[in-house]
């Protein structure tokens, strides 16, 4: 059920629901529940009309349904053990030893039973739901399973809303789950609203995506040259009469009409020749019916029987039981029927099956269901002269992939590279260096960090060497309001031990709030084995935070009061740790220069990188304490490493953001641009992230870049004005880049030295 309530009313739903159709069913149901929807996993023996659900659960009978369902939650338990906890029924200490925790699971568990022995006894002696005891400690317990755990007052106001018809209902009956269920189908334990274990969930059998959305298939149209190429190639060739009774076995049926006005293969005049030298040796047969005639192998005379019974086959016709190919029944028969049309032929309508097989279309598509249920062939609509109003396609998974193939191959094939000279000017104009493309107001300024995010440059350059060149008019406050706003966020990236208070030159990162903790996972991932790292990942650095701790210091002592009460200002910071302000001060410069702490706003950074241009008056705080005019903003921790997650989908989806931020930054990216970024997530894992992005059609795949070596990938826009760009005359504008400029390619591109940054 996809239901964007939130997590408390769709655990409340699903437990509800689950709940009902235990009473209808007499079965219990696995189910989960997040954020956007209700998985309920159903058995092969559970059937019925899906809009009948919607009847099942009421604002009348819900609470009565969430009260029985709570007491079987996977929940209950922890809620009984923490409200009996509370009240002091189970005790924490016996004198001076604290009572160990099995010891007070046990404790609760016979004081449950004490109090509530129906909720702990033999299933088998129940009958009917369970009477809730009027016992103080069971009312807590479940007061708050239903008001914490999942929100029933909410849930009762949905069921309210589409009762008065104010929210509809609408029940699909499909092959595979929509794009939106992909989640809810592989949601972790803690969305589990039953206990059955994470390897015996029914969801996991469950097969995504065999069809492909509208929106994919606008994304990645199919060329029509590609289509009719792969069309010719999947058509046998008939070039005798063996060849034609091979067609004749692998399709089953062949209308006739097909073999005079179809194919210009079929419908060449030695065609007709063929079939009578097959019909004469018994080889071949014809069956007559009302919407016309049939050609069929000897070997399938059953299936024609079982297929077209109003059909009649030739008088006197008959084939040796040995030599016939037997279907198991009718659906059997339709299904190889069906197969056979589909291998030999690119994306069809059910007509089109319909009028070359002579089955009707109805039934031809009930075959083709039947074969995509069973993934292989998938259904869209894949000709680009299609109209939208038209019947959908089908076609068969292989020559689908090899139709993908060949268009990407032509993609590529019509882009003519252009010179490193021709790229370098096209990403001035990219990143908004030249004059006529500069951008404005603090928009620009976050347009500008959107393109620039994740790369490390000296603090002291972000605003005068990066934004103000690509920003007209730049002002300060434009940055800090966007940090103070929650929109942009600064750090050192790749956290390093310094021995020295950081300067001006400490490299420092921009990025949108919203990705900031994916460019951290894609840099402070611990760094792959020797074996397999390659040139492009950083060496693996020893923990910044224990050398940091095994100093000592102010630095050390700010950190982990960061670690253990969260972000804080200034002035927290020097009451906290009973330090002078320099001191403060000082640690702060020291975890900015180890990338182990940042602001929530851009002016302290600018207060330690330029100490002599702050105000130093003095003032006292709490106690006495001498407290001086420190860096704005509150200051929080960061961690020296994160774990990279260890599901495949996951580094998958990590490598595709990382791919659309390199695309984003450079338009065209390939493994050498890749090299300025402080990454460790593998250029292998963002290859795959990039030809996944090619095959939806978002960004194209090629050579378009004279000198790069490898696979090189490109935004569609991008492309558009390389071309621009190599078709404009040459000018002598001068454009200058600050060797600490991303568009700094020297020695990368460019022949010659690198220029240092700093």
């Amino acid at each position: 059920m996809h239901a964007p309530f939130g997590s408390g009313v769709n655990r409340a739903w699903g437990l509800a629901l689950r709940k009902r159709f235990c009473v209808r069913f007499d079965f219990e149901l696995q189910a989960a529940a997040n954020e956007e929807g209700i998985l309920l996993s159903l058995g092969p023996t559970q059937s019925f009309p899906l809009e009948e659900a919607f009847e099942y659960l009421k604002s009348d009978n819900a609470e009565q349904s969430l009260r029985q369902a709570v007491l079987y939650a996977p929940f209950w338990n922890t809620r009984w053990r923490w409200a009996a906890t509370r009240a002091l029924a189970v005790p924490r200490r016996r004198g001076a030893k604290e009572v160990p925790p099995y010891l007070q699971r046990m404790i609760a568990d016979d004081l449950l039973a004490a109090v509530f022995p129906a909720q702990v006894g033999c299933q088998e002696n129940l009958a009917g739901p369970l009477e809730v005891p009027d016992h103080p400690l069971i009312a807590q317990t479940m007061d708050d399973c239903l008001h914490e755990a999942v929100d029933t007052d909410a849930l009762i106001g949905v069921l309210e809303r589409i009762e008065r018809g104010e929210i509809r209902l609408h029940a699909r009956d499909t092959v595979t789950p929509s794009g939106m269920a992909q989640s809810i189908i592989n949601i972790n334990p803690f969305g589990f609203l039953d206990d059955a274990p994470l390897e015996e969930r029914r969801a996991r059998a469950v097969m995504t995506r065999r069809t492909l959305p509208n929106e994919q298939r606008d994304l990645g149209k199919l060329d029509i040259d590609a289509i009719e190429r792969v069309q010719d190639e999947a058509f046998p060739p008939i070039r005798d009469a063996d060849e034609l009774h091979e067609l004749l076995l692998s399709v089953v049926a062949l209308n006739e009409r097909e073999l005079t006005h179809g194919s210009p293969v079929l419908a060449d005049p030695g065609t007709s020749l063929m079939l009578s030298e097959l019909q004469e040796v018994g080889r071949a047969a014809r069956a007559e019916g009302p919407d016309g005639a049939v050609w069929f192998a000897a070997e399938h005379l059953e299936s024609i029987r079982l297929l077209f019974p109003d059909h009649a086959v030739e008088p006197g016709f008959s084939v040796p039981e040995s030599a016939l190919i037997l279907p198991a029944d009718r659906e059997d028969a339709r299904l190889k029927l069906v197969r056979g049309h589909l291998e030999i032929s690119g994306p069809v309508t059910a007509e089109d099956v319909s009028r070359r097989c002579g089955l009707s279309e109805q039934d031809c598509g009930y075959g083709l269901a039947q074969l995509e249920a069973y993934g292989e062939i998938m259904r869209g609509q894949f000709t680009p002269t299609l109209n939208e109003a038209d019947a959908e396609e089908y076609c068969d998974r292989r020559l689908l992939a090899r139709i993908h193939r060949y268009t990407i191959a032509r993609l590529r094939a019509e882009i003519e590279p252009v010179t490193v000279q021709h790229y370098l000017r096209f990403l001035l104009r990219w990143q908004h260096l030249t004059p006529d493309t500069r951008l404005a107001g603090k928009a620009g300024v976050r347009a500008v960090i959107e393109q620039l995010q994740g790369f490390e440059a000296p603090a002291a350059a972000w605003e005068r060497e990066l934004i103000a060149p690509r920003v007209a008019d730049y002002r300060e406050a434009w940055l800090d309001e966007l940090c103070l706003a929650g929109d942009v966020a600064w750090a050192r990236l790749t956290a390093r031990s310094a021995r020295r208070a950081p300067t001006k030159t400490t490299p420092i990162a921009l990025a949108l709030r919203r990705d900031f903790r994916s460019l951290l996972m894609a840099v402070r991932r611990p760094a792959p084995l020797p074996a397999a790292r390659g040139r492009y990942a950083p060496e693996p650095q020893p923990d910044v935070a224990e050398q940091l701790h095994a100093d000592g210091g102010a630095a050390s002592q700010i950190l982990r009061l960061l670690e253990e009460r969260g972000a804080l200002f200034f002035d927290e910071l020097v009451d906290g740790t009973r330090r002078i302000a320099t001191d403060v001060e000082g640690g702060l410069r020291e975890l900015v220069a180890t990338g182990l702490a940042h602001a929530d706003g851009f002016q302290g950074l600018r207060q330690l990188i330029r100490p002599n241009r702050r105000s130093r008056r003095p003032r006292y705080g709490g106690g006495g304490v001498f407290i001086g005019e420190g860096p704005a903003g509150r200051w929080a921790a960061l961690p020296p490493t994160i774990n990279g997650p260890a599901d495949p989908l996951e580094i998958d989806e990590l490598a595709e953001r990382v791919a659309e931020i390199l695309l984003r930054r450079y338009g065209v990216v390939s493994r050498e641009l890749a090299t300025r970024e402080s990454l460790t997530i593998q250029w292998r894992d963002v290859l795959r992230a990039l030809r996944r992005l090619e095959a939806r059609g978002e960004i194209r795949g090629g050579r378009f870049i004279q000198g790069l070596l490898g696979e090189q990938f490109a935004l569609p826009a991008a492309l558009d004005q390389l071309r621009a760009v190599r078709r404009a005359a040459t000018t002598d504008e001068k454009v200058t880049v600050a060797a600490s400029d991303p568009c700094n390619l020297v020695g990368i591109l460019l022949p010659g030295q690198k220029v240092p940054a700093r």
